[in-house]
């Protein structure tokens, strides 16, 4: 269960962010990165530590600008510059910088902040985005939280220097829900548990005494929906995290699992298996009333809604393999977009609309890929023994999933690990975490 008191600290952080100076100028030639490209030569930018008025800001004020790079070279757009060859001193930096000083270091970017405590408690942290060459002011903006929520405050200046110069939305100030592994392969202990997108704030959400699998957030990024053998039963719950509480989503006559929350919140798709059928229900939330989206035979799971909740993107082996499907959101016109070599998966929308990603195993390797809606443009962006489970950041350009090493025959050498890659493929990168891990899902942006 979360403190309450970091609930009162994230809410006046939500309430300082609406209330945040805001001041982007309109420059002449300025950085710029093309998103949509290929791999390509990550833009060089300075980052010093942010001023503070006393040894306590300047420590928090360090901290910062470390987390700030972390997040920008992470993504693979970023280079950023090693301290060690900044000229000018961060002191100086706060009247005006020095722009020869920095291109000196072949920075083409800079980043200027200071962090200040506030007479009721909090911190205010303000930064300045410096196009170097140009020498013109870019962004920046002054917000102020509470002492705890620095590293959310670090998030967010990464988040709005990267939109600043991508023009794409920013992915830092998020979460990571997902199956933390142990114990040896004929007994592993999984537990639900929850990150930072960087891997800091890990806890655990579950004690490991029951099997969970499938987490999945809601758009409020408040609650969780997941699979759980609750006492041997395997039902589909919905975990709040702020209050710690959990509800079962109904009691159904059979087993219920794959579930994942509308884009309104308001209602939770899932498929049942009832009889030796499988088929894909929809439990409206606020009337508890549940719907049947599919009728056939054969075995119909990992429904996927699109962004604007009209259609779902689902598996099925209807046609006599595994392969991907998209009806509307009503269950109306199922109709088959993939027809590639292998056998399909793991469905999930794009939160733009303009992709859907998806697991493929062919030749005995397994795929993560992605293709638009009607089934064309398929691309693989990685691949190995067991690759699963993507899952979108909030920005459409980032996924993470799970990749699992095999075991020798004595049942020696698995592990599972959690990965994030690009659109390009090219910028693969392991996301640590305490055990081995599996089933990633990544929450929208934090409110």
């Amino acid at each position: 269960m979360i403190p309450m008191s970091r609930i009162r600290s994230l809410a006046a952080l939500a309430a300082t962010v609406l209330l945040g100076v805001l001041v982007s100028l309109p420059a002449g030639a300025e950085v710029r990165i093309d998103i949509t490209r290929g791999q390509m030569k990550p833009l060089p930018i300075a980052i010093p530590d942010f001023a503070g008025a006393g040894p306590q800001d300047g420590r928090v004020g360090a901290d910062i600008a470390r987390v700030v790079s972390a997040d920008l070279e992470r993504s693979g757009l970023f280079k950023p510059v090693d301290p060690k060859a900044f000229i000018q001193t961060v002191a100086s930096l706060q009247v005006q910088p020095r722009f020869p000083d920095w291109k000196a270091i072949n920075a083409e970017a800079l980043v200027v902040g200071k962090v200040e405590a506030t007479g009721d408690g909090r911190i205010k942290v303000e930064f300045r985005l410096w196009d170097v060459f140009a020498e013109s002011y870019m962004t920046g903006w002054t917000l102020a939280a509470a002492p705890a929520d620095w590293r959310r405050l670090a998030h967010k200046v990464a988040d709005a220097i990267y939109k600043r110069v991508t023009g794409e939305d920013g992915y830092f100030d998020t979460q990571i829900v997902y199956i933390a592994e142990s114990g040896p392969k004929n007994d592993r202990k999984k537990r639900l548990a929850i990150m930072d997108q960087d891997g800091e704030g890990h806890r655990f959400l579950t004690d490991g005494s029951e099997l969970v699998l499938t987490p999945r957030f809601s758009p409020s990024a408040r609650e969780i929906t997941y699979l759980s053998y609750y006492r041997g039963v395997p039902r589909v719950y919905i975990f709040n995290l702020d209050t710690g509480r959990r509800e079962a989503l109904g009691t159904f006559p059979g087993m219920t699992f794959a579930p994942r929350f509308s884009p309104d919140g308001n209602k939770v798709v899932f498929s049942m298996a009832e009889d030796g059928n499988t088929e894909i229900y929809e439990m409206n939330l606020l009337t508890r009333q549940k719907a049947r989206l599919t009728n056939s035979p054969a075995i119909e799971t990992a429904p996927s809604y699109a962004p604007d909740g009209s259609q779902i993107v689902f598996e099925s082996d209807r046609g006599g393999g595994q392969q991907l499907y998209i009806m509307g959101a009503t269950g109306a016109n199922p109709t088959r977009i993939s027809f590639g070599d292998g056998r399909y998966a793991t469905p999930v929308w794009s939160p733009r609309g303009d992709l859907i990603a998806f697991t493929k195993q062919k030749g005995g390797q397994f795929f993560i890929g992605v293709m638009r809606p009607d089934g064309s443009g398929e691309r693989l962006l990685a691949e190995g023994f067991l690759v699963e489970g993507p899952t979108w950041a909030p920005n459409g350009r980032v996924l993470s999933f799970f990749r699992e090493a095999p075991s020798d025959e004595r049942g020696r050498g698995q592990s599972v690990r959690l990965f994030t890659i690009d659109l390009t493929g090219v910028n693969e990168r392991v996301l640590l975490t305490p055990l081995d891990g599996s089933d990633p899902a990544w929450s929208p942006l934090i409110p």
